[in-house]
């Protein structure tokens, strides 16, 4: 029995610690040798406790002359230490026993922290320490600092790697002719290098992220997106698809019937995609442009290609406001041509819901638009063609995906208003093919951005109501509040009764996400109407809304949106001949990133130079979601590193056609056998 017990609790400890690595994404050799430092410890030398400066961490040999347990303001281990030179206070607000135990009066001690000033004097709070022997040498090197979890201390990590290392293919999967091009040193040197510098190794130049070794390391990294993103676009270039051959009667009548011309970029992107749809593999496209591009009208002119070539279409969107926006806008522009456009939300009305679901499966209607009711398992499509999906990256992979295989290999094209940035799109999304909206329709007018503090506020209401009576339209957008919608709609409704009352002339409207959708679709047909002056609302309003007589929008504590969100919201103004404005209501003190985003929206109306900032302030984390299906996020190499990216790339290529033994080698070292094609 005790034998039993004692097995079960080393199985129990193995499986403590696998599932503290898994938590890292540490499961094999490779893994481990990929889990860089995040930085060096310089415990090669001993400071002198006179020469600590506070806030830079130094290592110090002291001896205890004094250690308590005190209870003030709360249990904490004191130990007054010193050295030849001076006296210091460590302090240990939560302790084991063996600490106590360790610091005993006389001990002599080996400590690594951070000097600050305190009550009592200078102090350490929860230093790194050990009892040194007689003879105790200090190390050669730097130590590595890696990042880790609760429970799996440095120490422990240091020997998982150092037997991952001594266990670890090392061998180079860049051939010697590309390695002497792009002057970079071979795998194995730079790896031991991070993990194990060698004596002469400064810890400045070290954690310079241009030492060659980090060089190295940052583009075997972006090698390996490369890779899979490509061997992504090839395997889906493999796959047959219907040809969506076009006779261009619909797409003519439509343009014919227009009461506007395509801009250059929209006529660009068009002959593009009808390019893509006539070949005999599925097209992957992202179509993106700035708020306001036209992208609907380029998706409708290939709808009508899909529909030309006797295919069906379905275009969905994430939210019933956008989907009923394009659904009114498609059925106003391609019914006049004969064709039925449905409309399928999950908050039809079953009989209705079934109706169309029943008309879509026996092929009797073309096109289909909707929201995520679209991907139910109950709707069938008799010949679906065409897939697109609006705002993208608010639906997951396998929701992109499920429409998608609603047909047989289906083509895909999905659409962004928010501009992705080039370096971007040459890493996270090297598997489509994109299409750019960069210029606006003629007839748009500029948005006026202003910057005014809370304390303001009143001259604000004042505004929008002069505004309203003069016969235009306004929105006040009310916060998102740590992404809490219970606390977002408590704002929003305090918003609209406190605006009520100030403005009681006025007809104010209330639109927000726990409304019932007949009652947010009445709300926003009055809007429409200008039945109701201003549109009090939460971020639904986001995409979608298209008022060409609403020229001003209140932004209330603008600091707490992101940059995206912000311009995508002042897109809903400026969409008639009005001179528009945006008022973005602040509150003090601002933080930092707060400033600089609110600095970027007023300074730049170009959504493209926004999305550039956005990525610089942001990172690509939030940018990418939930888009890819198997590819991490970049750990160590910057997407700002263009030069880096394209030498990435075209490395890439040259394997997949020339070397794909190393390019699988490569993949399976990075990857380690879990990469997923991005079919969606």
């Amino acid at each position: 029995m005790p034998c039993s017990s004692l097995a079960e609790k080393k199985a129990a400890g193995a499986n403590t610690l696998a599932a503290r690595l898994a938590r890292l994404g540490l499961h094999t050799d490779a893994d481990f040798i990929l889990h860089l430092p995040l930085r060096y410890e310089d415990e090669t030398r001993i400071t002198a406790l006179r020469d600590a400066r506070p806030g830079v961490a130094a290592q110090f040999e002291v001896e205890v002359i004094d250690s308590e347990i005190a209870y003030r303001p709360r249990r904490q281990l004191l130990a007054r230490v010193a050295d030849a030179s001076g006296t210091l206070l460590l302090r240990f607000l939560n302790f084991y026993p063996s600490q106590q135990k360790a610091l005993q009066i006389g001990a002599r001690l080996r400590i690594f922290g951070e000097l600050h000033e305190g009550y009592l004097g200078p102090e350490i709070i929860h230093p790194r320490f050990h009892v040194i022997g007689a003879n105790e040498s200090l190390p050669e090197r730097l130590t590595p600092v890696y990042p880790t979890t609760a429970g799996l201390g440095q120490a422990s990590l240091r020997r998982l790697i150092s037997r991952a290392l001594e266990r670890a293919d090392l061998s180079d999967t860049l051939p010697s002719e590309q390695r002497t091009r792009l002057h970079l040193p071979e795998f194995a040197a730079a790896i031991q290098r991070l993990h194990t510098p060698p004596p002469e190794m400064t810890q400045a130049v070290l954690e310079s992220r241009d030492h060659p070794a980090w060089r190295r390391v940052q583009f075997d990294e972006l090698l390996a997106q490369q890779l899979s993103l490509r061997r992504a676009y090839s395997a889906r270039r493999a796959r047959g698809a219907p040809p969506l051959v076009a006779s261009a009667t619909l797409t003519a009548a439509l343009l014919a019937s227009l009461p506007f011309r395509l801009t250059k970029a929209q006529q660009r992107a068009w002959s593009e995609i009808a390019s893509d749809l006539a070949q005999p593999h599925p097209m992957q496209r992202l179509l993106q442009g700035d708020v306001g591009s036209g992208k609907t009208v380029v998706a409708a002119l290939a709808m009508l290609q899909a529909v030309e070539a006797g295919y069906q279409t379905a275009l969905m969107a994430p939210t019933e406001i956008l989907a009923e926006q394009h659904y009114r806008k498609l059925a106003a522009w391609l019914e006049p041509l004969g064709l039925e456009v449905a409309w399928l939300t999950g908050s039809l009305k079953k009989r209705e819901k079934e109706a169309v679901i029943a008309k879509v499966g026996a092929g009797e209607t073309a096109i289909m638009v909707g929201t995520h009711a679209l991907i139910e398992d109950k709707v069938e499509f008799a010949r679906l063609g065409l897939a697109i999906i609006d705002e993208q990256h608010r639906f997951g992979v396998r929701q992109r995906l499920a429409l998608k295989e609603k047909g047989q290999f289906a083509h895909q094209l999905a659409m962004s208003a928010t501009p992705i940035p080039r370096t971007l799109a040459m890493s996270y999304y090297a598997d489509l093919d994109v299409s750019t909206l960069d210029e606006l329709p003629p007839g748009r007018s500029p948005v006026t951005t202003k910057l005014v503090s809370e304390a303001r506020r009143d001259q604000i209401v004042a505004r929008v109501h002069e505004a309203c009576r003069g016969g235009g339209q306004a929105y006040w957008v009310c916060p998102l509040i740590e992404e809490s919608e219970t606390l977002q709609l408590k704002t929003a409704v305090e918003t609209f009764e406190r605006l009520t009352a100030d403005l009681p002339d006025l007809r104010i409207g209330l639109v927000h996400g726990r409304l019932k959708t007949a009652e947010k679709a009445a709300v926003m047909a009055a809007f429409v109407a200008n039945e109701i002056h201003l549109l009090v609302a939460t971020t639904v309003i986001e995409v979608g809304v298209d008022v060409p007589n609403a020229s001003l929008m209140v932004i209330e504590h603008a600091e707490r949106f992101g940059l995206a969100q912000l311009h995508q919201l002042r897109g809903r103004v400026g969409r008639g001949t009005a001179q528009s404005v945006c008022i973005l209501l602040y509150a003090q003190p601002l933080g930092e990133l707060a400033r600089a985003r609110l600095k970027v929206i007023f300074e730049s109306s170009d959504g493209f130079e926004i999305a550039r900032e956005d990525l610089r302030l942001r990172g690509p984390g939030e940018f990418v979601g939930s888009r890819q299906s198997g590819l991490p996020l970049l750990r160590y190499a910057d997407l700002e590193d263009t030069a880096l990216v394209e030498q990435a790339r075209a490395v890439a290529e040259d394997l997949l056609h020339n070397a794909p033994q190393a390019a699988a080698a490569h993949l399976q070292r990075w990857l380690g056998g879990r990469e997923e094609l991005l079919k969606a």
